[in-house]
């Protein structure tokens, strides 16, 4: 009989360890969602209704011989996982892949579980964000610079401002890096503000229009029609608090040794966001895990140990576009360094289409 893998989250590494192992286990995977979100196309998505469908993949057509499940973990001991829904699924190797939550629309709402659901919502938005002259980003990370980027190539005319109390933009990065992204932002009219925030939150729910008038800790006033909030991320552990499997440290992630293995348990791995690593939470960095646990439980299906070892990177890495003829890159180089990436580069690696074709292969199996 096949051994049973578990693989809790369906995001970018969980469906791959998914179909890498479809044909060397049974695998179940456990998401309340029906589809696969690229949330790397959500800003896209949000200013195009009409490219939006394609964030979506529905799970249906992800896996040849394992199962689905459309629920939540509630809890996870070392022999399983007990379903929100009240099943439980006995497994020979656990994967937990839960990733982390972010503001809307960087990533569809909790309860729009169905791609249906999400795109209803992200239509509504876009009609409140089309009404609106005067747009206000809260937080110049990546989700509010590329947000920016994507209303702009949309909407030329609106007023953009992004606030952010950092006192410079994608600080750890290279100076080129950021001088060629405050160029592109000034060519663009989009209007960044650093070292500073606001005295409170505007009076309206985000991604809701309704004029309002802010004030800064500097006591300048603001006023916008629309504001979006692209800050705050938390790690979706909170189906591990209960301890039965591992105890979380005090940021929520949970600990893995070199193999990615959860501390205590060398048939259970945490891989992406909710992984106690140094990496930034990004889905490049994922994916990489990702393989590691697959080459890992392949050789421990095989009667061997795990034997592939993780070492988070030390140069910081990115692609940010600003919709799809702008944005700025850094990667590492071949002696460990870093360089700024060609915007060639960012358009051709992620702009142009936000990873949508990768997708399109892993979730039609006539292009395997």
């Amino acid at each position: 009989m096949r051994k049973v893998v578990a693989v809790v989250g369906g995001g970018y590494a969980g469906t791959l360890i998914a179909t890498e192992l479809d044909h060397e286990a049974r695998v179940v995977l456990v998401d309340p969602r029906d589809a696969f979100v690229n949330v790397a196309g959500s800003l896209r998505a949000l200013a195009r209704p009409d490219w939006a469908p394609q964030v979506f993949f529905p799970y249906r057509t992800l896996l040849e011989h394992g199962q689905v499940i459309r629920d939540r973990a509630s809890s996870v001991d070392p022999a399983g996982v007990m379903l929100a829904g009240g099943g439980r699924i006995d497994a020979d190797y656990l994967v937990l892949a839960t990733g982390s939550s972010y503001p809307y629309p960087a990533r569809p709402r909790r309860m729009a579980t169905s791609a249906a659901q999400a795109l209803s919502e992200l239509r509504a938005t876009h009609d409140q964000l089309a009404r609106a002259e005067r747009v206000l980003i809260l937080g110049a990370g990546p989700v509010g610079l590329e947000l920016a980027g994507e209303v702009r190539e949309v909407w030329a005319h609106k007023r953009l401002v992004i606030l952010d109390q950092a006192a410079e933009v994608l600080p750890g990065f290279l100076p080129e890096v950021r001088r060629a992204l405050r160029r592109q932002l000034d060519e663009l009219g989009i209007d960044l503000r650093t070292g500073t925030y606001l005295t409170s939150l505007p009076p309206t729910a985000d991604g809701t229009a309704g004029t309002f008038v802010v004030s800064t800790v500097g006591g300048e006033k603001i006023t916008a029609d629309i504001w979006f909030r692209s800050f705050g991320v938390h790690l979706n552990t909170s189906y591990l608090a209960d301890g039965n499997l591992v105890q979380l440290t005090d940021g929520a992630a949970v600990p893995v040794d070199e193999h990615l293995n959860v501390v205590g348990h060398d048939h259970a791995y945490a891989v992406g966001d909710i992984a106690d690593l140094a990496d930034a939470k990004m889905a490049s960095h994922a994916q990489t895990q990702a393989l590691v646990v697959v080459e890992n439980i392949r050789a421990q299906l095989a009667g061997g140990r795990p034997r592939s070892s993780y070492q988070p990177g030390s140069v910081p890495r990115i692609l940010l576009p600003l919709g799809t003829s702008g944005g700025v890159g850094q990667l590492p180089t071949p002696d460990g360094g870093a360089a700024a990436a060609p915007l060639a580069t960012v358009i051709q690696r992620k702009g142009a289409d936000l990873f949508t074709s990768r997708f399109v292969q892993r979730f039609d199996r006539s292009l395997a």
